[in-house]
């Protein structure tokens, strides 16, 4: 079965009725998924191995679906549910391209799609959607692309990695403010390389990569591979391809894409933009890729100003600016007016866990960036600081990463680091090369409050008067903690309850 993309809704969803399909993975996309098809009337064969995610996802689909016993080997359980026949697999993004469970379907010819792929052939409209990827910014541009979209008056909040799987919001809807169930008016989406790798069906009106640094190399195997799936949110893009001119290698994505007709490219630049771009002028971000007198004269779309409330102190950091500019320029290509773009800019605020200041106290600042998941982010945070002002949290799962240019470039805004996570090696090793007279603290494994809290006291130990104790840590959280939020969210309430203690009440922002 190869999914057809044109006809009406009905038509589109039709296809589906008795359809066999295979899922691979049965977490929060892939039973959702799973879900969705079997309200079209599918025939669901299930699989994920670990046996508790595949007995829940048993007991909720039930007699409609048949999911397999996941206490086998992942040969065996791929090999029992491919001789049920199924003509199409739905494949979770976190199983690595070269696992048998995506391995074997593929080599069977089986049609190997992403939920993105089904929510975009089971969409109830045509609403126009927004891809954002990138090693890192993506949640925050693409959170400012929804409130870009909705300060002009649209039903379009942000979607993707947003914790509602894509194919229940194409099937059912998602509230409104008001609290009413319905179709997105336009799709702002988060997508990441481990998504984009395997889909093939949305056509994007447009899309943006916002920049490629080492990341989820344990999935990919090589930067190139990582890279090529990254390029993949301009495929079959309607209208615009929006690139970083400062990016190495971001116009070549573009210029290899295979495009739909009549697709533009538009570039972003920190400077004065040509022709074609989205530039900066004495504080001003302004269009010459749209704008219809772009020839002779540029449109104004925002100020840096209208940024000042995301601001790290007293300046706005360059990764908030180049967000911004970003989502200004995938919303220009539906002809968003500059009024909805500044009032969508003025009154957005940062995600939990960004960049946030938990508390001051005694002129010292302790900040939550716990979403800074690798090397890239990390040094966004880092950057903003002193020399020898930074008393950094650091740690987890590194994912394969190297983190030697991180802290060779770093180093001399440190003043001692405090390493969490159960292998401090991706860490420790680069610092003793390259910060080898800064204090460094390895906190043992444990129960995840305890390491926490021993964390901030390590922390507090050293900090002082001017000072930032900065958690970015450059590495994911699943090591030791639930999540990036429930990482720091266990660091705020260490740092409160430890500054508590301390005399005089902590600044609680």
């Amino acid at each position: 079965m190869r999914p057809q993309t044109d006809g009406g809704v009905n038509e589109r969803r039709e296809q589906w009725r008795d359809a066999h399909v295979l899922v691979v993975g049965l977490g929060l996309s892939g039973l959702a998924a799973a879900r969705s098809l079997v309200a079209l009337g599918a025939r669901v064969t299930g699989i994920d191995t670990r046996p508790h995610v595949a007995e829940a996802a048993a007991a909720e689909l039930g007699a409609a679906a048949r999911v397999l016993a996941a206490r086998q080997d992942e040969q065996s359980l791929i090999a029992e549910a491919l001789a049920r026949g199924p003509r199409v697999a739905i494949v979770s993004p976190g199983i690595p391209p070269r696992s048998p469970l995506v391995a074997a379907p593929r080599a069977a010819g089986l049609a190997i799609l992403t939920e993105f792929d089904l929510a975009w052939l089971i969409r109830a409209d045509n609403a126009p959607w927004f891809f954002v990827t990138g090693t890192n910014g993506k949640t925050t541009t693409a959170q400012m692309t929804s409130a870009l979209l909705q300060a002009a008056g649209l039903h379009a909040p942000p979607l993707g990695n947003m914790g509602v799987a894509m194919t229940t919001v194409a099937l059912e809807g998602i509230a409104d403010e008001a609290g009413t169930v319905r179709p997105p008016q336009a799709w702002p989406v988060e997508i990441a390389a481990l998504q984009l790798h395997d889909t093939t069906y949305p056509e994007p009106q447009a899309g943006i990569c916002l920049n490629v640094a080492e990341d989820h190399l344990d999935h990919f195997g090589t930067m190139a591979a990582y890279r090529a799936a990254k390029a993949k949110v301009y495929q079959h893009a309607r209208g615009a391809c929006v690139y970083p001119e400062w990016e190495d290698g971001a116009r070549a994505m573009v210029e290899e894409a295979d495009v739909t007709e009549g697709a533009i490219a538009v570039g972003l630049s920190l400077a004065a933009p040509r022709i074609g771009q989205i530039g900066v002028v004495e504080g001003l971000v302004v269009d010459r890729a749209y704008y219809a007198r772009r020839q002779r004269e540029a449109l104004e779309l925002f100020g840096v100003e209208d940024l000042r409330h995301l601001a790290i102190g007293d300046t706005v950091p360059p990764h908030v600016l180049t967000n911004a500019m970003a989502a200004a320029a995938l919303v220009r290509s539906v002809d968003l007016e500059p009024e909805a773009i500044t009032a969508g800019l003025r009154g957005f605020r940062l995600d939990a866990h960004r960049i946030a200041t938990v508390a001051s106290h005694q002129g010292v600042s302790w900040v939550d960036d716990s979403k800074a998941t690798n090397a890239h982010a990390a040094e966004a945070s880092m950057r903003q600081l002193a020399a020898g002002t930074c008393v950094w949290v650091a740690g987890g799962d590194a994912k394969g990463a190297d983190l030697e240019d991180l802290v060779r470039r770093q180093a001399d805004r440190l003043r001692a680091v405090v390493l969490i996570g159960k292998d401090p090696s991706p860490w420790s090793g680069p610092l003793s090369r390259h910060a080898s007279a800064i204090p460094v603290i390895e906190v043992p494994d444990g129960d995840t409050t305890e390491v926490m809290r021993a964390a901030v006291a390590a922390a507090h130990a050293h900090a002082r008067p001017g000072d930032t104790v900065l958690l970015a840590p450059a590495g994911a959280s699943w090591d030791q903690f639930r999540s990036y939020a429930h990482r720091g969210e266990a660091f705020a309430q260490a740092v409160l309850a430890r500054l508590s203690d301390a005399q005089g009440p902590p600044e609680v922002s």
